[in-house]
């Protein structure tokens, strides 16, 4: 991960102002139903080989199940069937996104599933846009921004929504989370990509 840039001081305005530096961040992007979606990367804590989750009794359709990573349970949900979706299609690119999501002064690790990781980009600032007021194909609040690359948009996601501890234990079942049993473990991680001044395939 890059720092982020610093802002130039500002000059006064008699003596003449010079643009303060582009701030941007470095953001995660992947594929989810053959469309592109970014999270920043602060909020990525690794990316792993798919692999099947051990079901768990009585979870929500867009619960795949759990994993055993490195002997902590990590829940799984399927990004497509969260999204309303369907559930995805696990082909060779499938992968599970971990990420890390504070709740209550503690953090949480929680794995997404995605039809493939593209690449790691720096979008600025400026140039992400609002939410769209509606035409949205997820719920509105899914949506932190609009990241524009070129021509084209990706939707940056607001991850601490879609993987609400509390919605997604309470559609699960409290304690569902901690009281699974962990499955044997199986360590395939995944380097995150390189950084790409590239945007990612629609």
């Amino acid at each position: 991960m890059t720092e982020l840039a610093r802002n130039g001081k500002h000059q006064s305005a008699a003596a003449g102002t010079e643009a303060a530096p582009q701030r941007s961040r470095q953001y995660l992007t992947f594929l989810v139903g053959g469309e592109p979606f970014a999270v920043p990367i602060a909020a990525i804590k690794e990316i792993i080989e798919y692999r099947q989750p051990t079901d768990v009794p009585m979870m929500p359709a867009f619960m795949r199940g759990v994993i055993n990573l490195r002997g902590r349970v990590v829940p799984v949900v399927d990004l497509s069937s969260r999204f309303g979706r369907g559930s995805g299609q696990v082909t060779r690119r499938s992968c599970i996104v971990v990420a890390e999501i504070r709740h209550d002064e503690e953090l949480h690790d929680i794995g997404v599933a995605v039809d493939a990781v593209n690449a790691v980009l720096d979008i600025a600032d400026e140039d992400i846009e609002p939410p769209p007021a509606f035409g949205a194909k997820l719920r509105a609040e899914f949506i932190s921004g609009m990241g524009k690359l070129g021509e084209k948009f990706v939707i940056v996601l607001d991850i601490d929504k879609v993987l609400s501890v509390d919605e997604l234990s309470l559609l699960a079942g409290a304690g569902a989370f901690h009281d699974a049993p962990a499955p044997p473990a199986a360590d395939t991680t995944r380097p995150a990509p390189e950084p790409a001044s590239s945007p990612p395939d629609a």
